[in-house]
């Protein structure tokens, strides 16, 4: 078998397995990946030995080994830094109620081939033996070729086997650019609601993985066409509602999709989870803040609010981080506040404030507001373009001037207790934030008059 190459750790795993009376086979995702030329960093290996025997032949070869999943037969270790997974052959059944399968494990290759989830992913090598010998049954080889995503069993028994497998239909039309076969999308779509069956942590793990793909539009396309997000981010198909309020969209939703599309193409260092769900999300508050004007034209008047309160909630039941969740919803929320810079008429006031309230998201915040302009009017985008050169370059030019990234008050809190004879508390809060307020006003303030300001103010606020 020519078209898979093994590394020196598979080849010394192999020995090991058949001078222990055993069949090896590199198995699944680590084929798929190894024809298509993909860097193949963790091995998954399959095998007719039992857990306790496998556990046998990689102590003392690997260089760490755990069984936290030897409930489901598979052991895994460490060697040289490369991760391998090998589980005993297996020909589970489903309970059909949790994805939990009921474990029961095979003696054949090709048993446990039938139970994968898509025939991409059904493909073995046999690395112990005179000679390798790639084993096929279902046919990936040339759906791999064809760019067909289809499932060895009938897909209904598939899914229904692991509801989760649908999604991950998805997910791979993201990541290797697969074209599910047409049964596979009835399939889909008839079963999508047994999504339910699945906790909110896989479903986000597998949506994660689908965004961060290198097609995460024709996934997300997928994923409506189906029914299936409206079990993930409902929120996304009912963007098809609103029409775009410079009808130069079909709706909010392509919109927001070729939004995506423009932020992709600005990332500068791998793909970035926060931006691409920012730009397909930024839009999700149009649909309900959708008003017909009484000169005929819509309105979406503070979806931007509306939108990220609605991000918030929907990446919290996803169980998203409090970090991802914060930066999607504060970029949601600011990527409007850059049209209010008509003409470049923007005070400087107004710059640090942009800068202040991004804070470490600003180059994003760039990203999105670019990847936004989306009009078909070249003469406007073209003006847009320039308008936000124009608001960087005003950025830069006050970065110069004044410490923009880290905006403070002139006066500390302990500077604010100590001139006013305060204790720690409210007041302190209170005094804070109106010399934040001047600062953002009026730009740095020699000590001297920040004093006199803090004395004005509480000469009004504390007498």
């Amino acid at each position: 078998m020519q078209m898979v190459t093994v590394g020196p750790v598979a080849e010394e795993l192999a020995d090991r397995f058949a001078a222990a009376g055993h069949r090896l086979y590199l198995v699944g995702g680590s084929v798929r990946d190894a024809l298509l030329g993909r860097d193949v960093s963790d091995l998954d290996f399959t095998t007719d030995a039992r857990p306790d025997a496998v556990r046998a032949v990689v102590d003392g070869w690997a260089d760490a080994v755990w069984d936290t999943g030897i409930a489901f037969g598979t052991i895994g270790a460490r060697k040289r830094g490369t991760t391998v997974e090998i589980t005993t052959f297996r020909a589970d059944a489903y309970d059909r109620v949790s994805r939990n399968p009921v474990v029961r494990f095979g003696d054949t290759i090709e048993d446990d081939l039938l139970r994968r989830d898509f025939t991409v992913n059904a493909m073995a090598v046999q690395l112990t033996g005179p000679q390798r010998r790639f084993v096929d049954p279902h046919g990936g080889l040339a759906a791999l070729a064809a760019g067909t995503l289809d499932t060895p069993a009938a897909p209904e028994e598939s899914f229904a086997d692991d509801p989760l497998r649908m999604l991950r239909a998805a997910r791979f039309v993201s990541q290797l650019g697969l074209t599910p076969a047409e049964r596979v999308v009835v399939a889909m779509t008839e079963m999508a609601g047994e999504l339910a069956r699945i906790t909110r942590e896989r479903v986000q793990a597998e949506l994660s993985k689908l965004i961060l793909g290198t097609h995460p539009r024709r996934a997300v396309e997928l994923m409506v066409d189906t029914g299936l997000c409206d079990h993930v981010l409902p929120e996304i198909p009912a963007m098809r509602l609103a029409i775009d309020e410079h009808m130069q969209h079909k709706d909010v939703y392509t919109h927001s999709l070729v939004v995506m599309e423009q932020a992709i193409d600005r990332e500068t260092d791998g793909p970035d989870l926060v931006l691409r769900l920012a730009a397909l999300l930024h839009d999700i508050g149009k649909p309900d803040t959708r008003r017909k004007e009484p000169d005929g034209r819509v309105s979406f008047h503070h979806h931007e609010v509306v939108g990220a309160k609605m991000v918030r909630r929907r990446l919290r039941e996803l169980r998203y981080p409090k970090a991802i969740v914060d930066d999607v919803a504060q970029l949601v929320f600011l990527h409007l506040r850059f049209h209010g810079y008509s003409g470049g008429e923007w005070t400087d006031s107004a710059v640090r404030r942009y800068v202040t309230d991004a804070g470490p998201l600003l180059e994003r915040l760039h990203k999105l507001v670019r990847s936004d302009c989306t009009t078909r009017n070249r003469r406007r985008a073209a003006a847009l373009q320039r308008s936000y050169d124009s608001l960087e370059e005003r950025i830069a030019r006050l970065r110069e001037k004044e410490a923009l990234d880290a905006i403070r008050p002139d006066l500390d809190g302990n500077d604010i207790m100590r001139l006013l004879d305060l204790p720690p508390g409210p007041q302190v809060g209170k005094a804070y934030k109106h010399l934040l307020a001047l600062r953002m006003e009026r730009g740095p303030l020699a000590r001297e008059e920040a004093e006199a300001e803090l004395r004005a103010w509480a000469a009004e606020n504390l007498s």
